[in-house]
């Protein structure tokens, strides 16, 4: 296909993006072009917007950003085997290599070489985007096209919950943006007992409370140790899911969780902390574990298995919609924190 298209590019240093006319991709023989219908605004594209110090170091200007979507197979390769023309589908946009140990030994998410389309190639905010067969997911029928636009970061919530045992126990989900409102009915649906999250902010405070949560904590103004204590007869929660990034928080998840108890850190620190090894980790037997992305592509079959079979309703999450074109109003909004999951149509 050939022609032009409009693209949402972060042109140069500094704050904010443009909206561009540029040509259509073409695509190679392992790829195939995808018209996207449904995008939607990540932590990562507000990082990018604000131009703050991670995206000075990783962003090299020009590159369409986005890489959360839901499309159609407009064109493909030639040496494409499993997808066709017309078929409607997501993708995992971290492109790997499948050939350093990571990728060689299951650990594709972990590729010493990846590509994250969006942002160290072009991404989806654009009217079409050229993807490598690989990277495909076939949605499945029913789903809804706005849940099909946001299967990575779900796939972020459902990777951090599963990454350890799940039924009977009980969780406190630390910071409450939409990857940790999504663990949510994820850790319902794998059997937790008790879902507690923390958060600062009204709006995703009662955000919070329609997704599932048994109590949703106030922080800045209740002692969340002392009723997460209450709540677990003074154990202290199986599982912290800290999705976060604030030292606080990660400091209130070590005094929250229970001896041999499981730690898993999603939230991503703006600067280095400092970390008590013997108290908070050694002396209560406690497993510290990092995530980082999906899994490829365990995750990606949990999370079909969820949304077909209706244990998870992700409706709630998504909070706001609006034209590709009205960019600048979304990600005010998504800057503000008093959204979940914003469409760009």
């Amino acid at each position: 296909m050939t022609g032009n298209m409009k693209a949402l590019r972060k042109m140069h240093s500094g704050p904010g993006l443009e909206m561009q006319q540029v040509k259509i991709p073409a695509i190679k023989g392992n790829e195939v072009l995808i018209q996207v219908r449904k995008r939607a605004i990540c932590g990562t594209d507000l990082h990018i917007y604000k131009w703050d110090e991670w995206s000075q170091n990783r962003i090299k200007p020009p590159v369409t950003t986005g890489h959360e979507f839901y499309g159609e197979i407009v064109e493909a390769g030639a040496d494409v085997r499993h997808y066709k023309v017309g078929d409607l589908v997501t993708a995992e946009m971290h492109v790997v290599c499948h050939q350093c140990f990571q990728c060689r030994t299951g650990n594709a998410h972990l590729c010493e070489n990846v590509v994250i389309l969006g942002v160290d190639g072009d991404g989806c905010f654009a009217d079409y985007i050229a993807v490598p067969e690989s990277n495909l997911w076939r949605v499945p029928k029913g789903i809804d096209p706005e849940w099909a636009a946001i299967y990575d970061p779900f796939g972020n919530a459902v990777h951090t919950v599963m990454a350890g045992a799940t039924v009977g126990k009980t969780f406190l989900i630390l910071g409450g943006g939409p990857i940790g409102i999504a663990a949510i009915p994820v850790c319902k649906a794998a059997g937790a007992s008790l879902v507690l999250l923390s958060e600062v902010m009204p709006f995703r405070q009662e955000l919070a409370g329609k997704m599932g949560a048994d109590r949703v904590i106030d922080p800045s103004r209740e002692n969340v140790e002392e009723i997460v204590r209450a709540a677990t007869d003074g154990q202290g929660v199986d599982v912290v899911l800290e999705m976060s990034g604030h030292p606080a928080a990660i400091a209130q998840g070590f005094r929250s969780i229970r001896k041999n108890g499981r730690y898993s850190l999603l939230g991503i620190p703006a600067k280095p902390l400092s970390l008590d090894l013997a108290r908070d980790v050694i002396f209560p037997g406690i497993t510290v574990q990092g995530i980082n992305g999906r899994r490829m592509y365990d995750t990606w079959y949990q999370m079909d298995a969820l949304l077909v079979s209706g244990k998870v309703d992700l409706a709630p999450l998504i909070t706001h919609r609006f034209p590709m074109q009205d960019f600048k109003r979304a990600f005010e909004i998504g800057l503000s924190g008093n959204a979940g999951k914003i469409i760009l149509e």
